[in-house]
């Protein structure tokens, strides 16, 4: 299955973002572009371990 979410960054005083439609989702970069790269893959890996444990994915 397939998910879309929107991926809105807030800067967090010690450096990193979170991604605010997957609570604990966090991720770091040098900047806005790097911590766009690293949002997508802490997503997938947010849903992953989700899976794994049989949890409901949140759907937006």
């Amino acid at each position: 299955m397939q998910y879309t979410y929107k991926i809105l960054l807030h800067k967090e005083p010690e450096g990193g973002f979170t991604v605010p439609a997957l609570p604990g989702c966090v991720t770091f970069g040098e900047d806005v572009d790097e911590a766009m790269a690293m949002a997508k893959e802490a997503v997938e890996l947010y849903l992953e371990e989700i899976e794994e444990r049989n949890d409901a994915i949140p759907l937006n």
